[in-house]
């Protein structure tokens, strides 16, 4: 046994994972099972779901994977109970599933509110309220991971109430971590920034600008889009030993952008929170009148 499969503690254990079949959330249980992890999955794309099962299979890991609507407090309740016939035991808890849609707040109603309360806070309040009770009966504490996004922490204009439903998991994640830490139950949340899956580009749609080279190396500092791999690597640590005294915290797997807060690099000119001269002077440029073809 090697140093991280022995420090980690993954081997054996078991974890559920809402959305994890596809993106980030496929990523998530590859990298999981991989590590010796029992892995319990549901998630609503059936395509997704039986590519799971095939992948799981080849590779000999021990795994239930159902589909269904984890926004449905029954499908969850139906994995939860699986999960209790089949193993008998939760250790981690992933809380992958979330979207949204891009709309000024005043062209949004009381129904598309619901809709993303629905898809990015509520299941994760159902999920946990299965998951805890199960990790305090275990007596061997357990790991609760929500991913949210950068959005939770700083304005998002056309995603507000999508903004909002992450910094409400946030926070809801900051305190159920102090009222579970006396039973050695961590609750930790991942907020990447930009990594580009299907879904990501369906729900926000956009001129693509932002993953051109330039527009990387103008956004993020480390000038590249992150992958579902940096993504599910801090899920790894997060469910594994090695963070065992880490509770009610964010890791940021976003290439910088948090920590930059607005600043950008800006190709010639370097670091400025605000757009450079040559900038401005090339936008304020008169469009160029078509040339006339030559004879």
């Amino acid at each position: 046994m090697g140093w991280f499969e022995e420090r980690s503690g993954l081997a054996g254990s078991v974890a559920v994972i809402s959305g994890g079949a596809g993106g980030l959330g496929g990523a998530i249980t590859a990298d999981l099972a991989a590590n010796g992890v029992r892995v319990a999955v549901l998630d609503i794309d059936p395509a997704g779901v039986e590519a799971l099962r095939d992948s799981l299979a080849a590779q000999g890991a021990d795994a239930i994977v159902h589909h269904g609507d984890s926004r449905d407090p029954a499908e969850l309740d139906r994995l939860f109970a699986a999960v209790d016939e089949t193993w008998g035991r939760v250790d981690t808890l992933v809380n992958v599933v979330g979207g949204t849609f891009r709309a000024p707040f005043v062209e949004t109603r009381a129904k598309g509110w619901d809709a993303l309360l629905r898809l990015n806070l509520m299941h994760v309040l159902h999920a946990c309220s299965l998951a805890v009770p199960r990790m305090q009966a275990g007596g061997r504490g357990g790991s609760i991971v929500n991913l949210t996004t950068i959005e939770a922490h700083r304005a998002a204009p056309g995603f507000a109430v999508y903004s909002a439903a992450k910094a409400a998991v946030e926070q809801f994640g900051r305190t159920l971590a102090v009222e579970v830490a006396p039973d050695g139950i961590r609750v930790n949340n991942v907020a990447p920034d930009f990594t580009p899956t299907p879904n990501m580009r369906r729900m926000v749609g956009g001129d693509g600008a932002y993953s051109t080279p330039t527009g990387l190396q103008v956004g993020i500092p480390m000038g590249r889009a992150g992958v579902p791999t940096d993504v599910s690597g801090c899920v790894v640590f997060l469910a594994s030993g090695l963070s065992s005294y880490l509770t009610g915290t964010t890791l940021h797997p976003d290439g910088g952008t948090y920590a930059s807060s607005g600043w950008l690099n800006w190709p010639g000119t370097g670091w400025a929170n605000h757009a450079p001269s040559p900038v401005l002077a090339s936008l304020q440029q008169p469009a160029t009148a078509p040339t006339d073809p030559a004879p």
